[in-house]
């Protein structure tokens, strides 16, 4: 599953989900480099055009 995490105010990465962590933060790949992060929050609704 692909996950999105900020490691920063201004960065943010994308990659495979390694696993989750207790204290909400996630682990993701990038190829064969691993980052920690907060996820980012899906807040936006799809929307559908007619």
């Amino acid at each position: 599953m692909l996950r999105t995490i900020t490691l920063g105010s201004c960065v943010s990465v994308q990659g495979l989900l390694v696993r989750n962590l207790d204290n909400g933060r996630v682990v993701i790949q990038v190829g064969d480099r691993t980052y920690e992060g907060m996820p980012v929050n899906a807040s936006v609704k799809p929307t559908t055009l007619n």
